[in-house]
């Protein structure tokens, strides 16, 4: 580790707070009552006010160039906001100067095989052993120890949140996952346009996308997976529709059963009665999980709704630094 001053404890940088998750972790952070939001950093940005840029976040701070020596010197951690690729280089700077590192991209979610087979060569491989991956239901220990934490994809999390109490019963599973137009970030694509996204519902990475290696790492091994994600003309909110073939017969009470087993002790998971909608959990870390039957088929369905700036990016990262820093996991969130 490199030589720097110690910050104080729980002082906390963003970088990458331009974009859309960024910036939500800025203005999350801010108003935290146990963390203190010392940086925020941009690169095309630098010089502008983030409320300049996100006027309903009320996150007034004035985004600067990504200096990791002046971000040590203030910071004790960081949430990273960076696309995969670019994000691991700046983890690699920031864990070598002493930072607790949250990161929003892939770059640190999977292991070096299946991080080159989906992304690309890997920037910092020295560093994927010490990396958790940050769904805190399924690793709030690892977690509370980790110094690095890969914060896990929005379809994933909510499929996995969906699926992993009941995928032992299964003998394959299929994801039909739909989220909104701000998952794809704030440098708008041709297929994200207004022109193109309104009034339309479309499907893509049909054949392979690539957040489908972060449900083939977390479920059983061996369990066929088709996952098919679509973008709705909607800014926030991610629905994913799951349906299992179960082994042997299975009714409707088990299911919702196992689903209270899992859940009723989590503070951020709602197991309802009926299928959630997208709307019920916006700006919130929250998810909506309902699980049932199909009586024709005997297939299980299960719905998960969650907001994906929130509980599928930002917000799951403030609650993975509560408990890397020892704070109460709920703080800061709602």
């Amino acid at each position: 580790m490199r030589s720097v001053p110690d910050p104080a404890p729980n002082t906390v940088a963003i970088v990458g707070a331009s974009g859309f998750a960024g910036a939500l972790a800025a203005a999350i952070v801010r108003r935290h009552p146990s963390l203190a939001l010392v940086a925020a950093t941009a690169r095309a940005d630098a010089g502008r006010n983030l409320d300049e840029l996100y006027p309903r976040h009320r996150a007034d701070i004035v985004l600067e160039h990504p200096d990791l020596d002046a971000i040590a010197g203030r910071a004790s951690s960081a949430i990273v906001g960076y696309p995969h690729g670019a994000s691991a280089p700046v983890v690699a700077g920031l864990r070598e100067r002493g930072l607790r590192v949250v990161d929003l991209s892939a770059d640190f979610r999977l292991g070096r095989e299946a991080y080159e087979r989906y992304y690309q060569p890997h920037e910092a491989p020295e560093l994927l052993a010490d990396a958790v991956y940050g769904l805190p239901e399924f690793h709030r220990e690892a977690i509370a120890e980790a110094e690095l934490v890969a914060s896990p994809g929005c379809y994933p999390t909510a499929a996995l949140l969906a699926t992993a109490p009941l995928a032992g019963l299964a003998t394959d599973l299929i994801v039909d996952a739909k989220s909104g137009a701000s998952g794809a970030g704030r440098t708008a694509s041709e297929s994200t346009q207004f022109v193109t996204v309104t009034e339309n519902v479309s499907a893509y990475g049909v054949e392979g996308h690539r957040h489908r290696s972060e449900l083939e790492q977390e479920l059983p091994d061996g369990l066929p997976i088709t996952f098919t994600p679509h973008l709705l003309p909607i800014d926030q909110g991610l629905l994913a529709s799951c349906y299992l073939t179960p082994r042997e017969p299975v009714d409707a009470g088990t299911v919702a059963g196992l689903l209270h087993e899992a859940y009723d002790d989590e503070p951020f998971i709602d197991v309802v009665d009926a299928p959630p909608g997208v709307r019920d959990v916006r700006d919130t870390n929250r998810c909506a999980v309902h699980g049932t039957v199909e009586p024709a088929t005997g297939r299980i369905i299960v719905f998960a709704a969650i907001d994906n700036l929130w509980k599928g990016a930002a917000g799951q990262a403030v609650q993975a630094l509560n408990l890397m820093l020892g704070l109460p996991e709920t703080e800061g969130l709602q």
